[in-house]
């Protein structure tokens, strides 16, 4: 600990005798100072150790002490030493008592104790503890780098929070707390998600400090990562302002759990290039080829159903409707080099990718995650975190868009299209349903759609599409330019006829006509149309006109 009025006091060879303030002297000393200006204040900075012979001072006069101590103290100055045998025999009573009504420690300097020697003293006590703060830093440094080699992020931050007399927390891209020390601290770390997305979202290394006096504790925020946007965020809780011991480990647990959690960008490429040449193989129908060069990297992921999810951001929507249109089909991996995640094109992907790799880690299990420029595509466990977290992360979009004030504009655009369960044989297949849905999110203005939930609805609210309008506009122009002359019903006599099944007795009492009257309508749709009714497929096309035009 640094030098205290006590331990000068104690220190035998000062031979320093305490006049006022002595419930006082467990204060620090940050130096020692000689001044004999009747106010130097101006040149104090706090916490020193002032030494006078009172040489330009009246000690006698009670008033003008009263003033020269209570400046004193209110400098911060935290202790006052008088040399008596140079210009007093003895410390003035004025000096003593405007002291002790201040509070403020007074240290009787004998004669045959230099000044030199007291400034000597704090010299070497400040020197001394510094030395045993970088020495309590190393060791402290060696304990975390153990933990963190033997046992983790959760054995280094409980070094860490020995270390410190507190808790230590880690929290992951999402804010999310994945680990704490005590256990305890799991539930006050998780009461900082806000003040941790505050941090996340200033350029790092950036730093915070949450609580004071008046709080349960005193907690420093760090964010973790050397990129633009930080990938994880350390809290540290102490009782009190952190030493220079602790301050080392602090910033040495900053640093491994940077190298913990801040993979190698080369190793981020090369496991990118990896998970793209996978899914490739997948999609090509050859799985085995797929597992063989997966290895052990993504676990069981292909060997238990798992999800296809195809994201794209806005702009990626619009460029692959322009590419739909024109009948182009871009497959995953297809051109240029694939970029890390989370450095994906567009803040939508790389969000959504965060979340799911925050997920899948808190919950142990792989997930392969492809970005390819405005589009994401990801192999997620059937059932596991990851899809979970896409849905939830999906519904919290589709919220903000409810309120348009809380959105942020484009970055909050995205489209989502989720497959069915799947098995490695049948990739290629959960990667068309997951296109397939993905379509149908961009046409509903939808942020996610699960291929299952097309199956299980309805095929009537995808004939809002203009194209299918246009159709059926044209196929039934005829009938009701027919109608318009007054000449029939054409149009309604179908739309009858078509819901009985082509039983002429039910569609004609719905109608109430008689059945031959029905018959010759009949007939004369197939003249008008130049179409058989007897072919299914005609029948099919003119009850899903009738459809598409009832909807408008």
């Amino acid at each position: 600990m640094p030098p205290t009025l006590a331990s000068l006091v104690h220190h035998s060879a000062l031979k320093l005798t305490v006049r006022a303030g002595e419930d006082r002297l467990d204060v620090p000393v940050r130096w020692a100072h000689v001044s004999e200006l009747a106010d130097p204040v101006p040149y104090m900075e706090g916490g020193e150790l002032l030494l006078i012979t009172a040489l330009k001072l009246d000690a006698e006069d009670p008033e003008a002490m009263r003033r020269y101590v209570k400046r004193l103290a209110g400098a911060g100055v935290v202790g006052l030493g008088f040399a008596v045998g140079v210009n007093y025999e003895h410390i003035p009573a004025a000096l003593v008592d405007a002291c002790r009504q201040e509070g403020l420690p007074l240290l009787e300097v004998p004669r045959r104790t230099p000044f030199l020697a007291i400034s000597k003293a704090v010299s070497a006590a400040i020197a001394a503890d510094q030395y045993r703060a970088v020495t309590a830093g190393f060791a402290a440094q060696r304990e975390l780098t153990k933990q963190a080699l033997n046992a983790g992020p959760e054995g280094l931050l409980g070094a860490l929070a020995g270390q410190v007399d507190g808790w230590a927390a880690l929290y992951d891209a999402s804010g999310a707390v994945v680990a704490a020390a005590p256990e305890w601290a799991g539930r006050r770390a998780a009461r900082l998600t806000a003040e941790i997305e505050r941090l996340r979202g200033r350029p790092a290394p950036a730093s915070s400090v949450v609580g004071g006096p008046e709080h349960e504790d005193r907690v420093e925020l760090h964010s973790l990562g050397t990129g633009r946007r930080p990938r994880a965020a350390l809290a540290v809780g102490t009782a009190a302002a952190l030493g220079t011991a602790e301050r080392y480990a602090v910033h040495s647990a900053i640093a491994l759990l940077t190298l913990t959690t801040e993979r190698s960008r080369s190793l981020q490429a090369a496991e990118q290039r990896v998970g793209t040449a996978v899914l490739r193989m997948l999609l090509a129908g050859e799985p085995d080829h797929a597992r063989a060069v997966a290895g052990d990297l993504y676990g069981g992921l292909l060997d238990a159903p798992f999800r296809m999810i195809v994201a794209e951001s806005a702009s990626g929507s619009a460029a692959r409707a322009h590419a739909d249109a024109h009948g182009h089909v871009r497959g995953p991996g297809a051109g240029g080099a694939v970029p890390a995640t989370g450095e994906v094109s567009g803040d939508p992907l790389g969000g959504l990718a965060e979340s799911l790799e925050s997920a899948a880690a808190r919950s142990g299990e792989a997930v392969l995650v492809v970005p390819e420029g405005e589009r994401l595509v990801v192999l997620a466990a059937d059932g596991g975190a990851a899809v979970a977290a896409c849905t939830s992360h999906a519904a919290a979009l589709e919220a903000a868009r409810a309120v348009p004030e809380r959105t942020g504009g484009d970055e909050e655009e995205l489209v989502v299209g989720l497959s069915a369960p799947a098995g490695p044989i049948a990739a290629a297949a959960a990667y068309k349903q997951a296109e397939q849905a993905l379509s149908v999110a961009r046409r509903r203005g939808r942020v996610l759609v699960e291929h299952e939930q097309l199956a299980a609805g309805s095929v009537l609210p995808l004939l809002a599409d203009d194209a299918v309008k246009a159709f059926a506009d044209g196929l039934l122009r005829a009938l009701h330019e027919h109608d318009a002359t007054g000449r029939g019903d054409l149009v309604a006599s179908l739309r009858a006829w078509l819901s009985r099944h082509g039983q002429w007795d039910a569609a004609a009492a719905d109608l109430g006509v008689h059945r031959h009257t029905l018959r010759y309508r009949m007939r004369r749709v197939e003249e008008i149309l130049g179409r058989s009714l007897d072919d299914p497929d005609v029948r099919m096309e003119l009850w899903l006109a009738l459809k598409a035009t009832s909807a408008e």
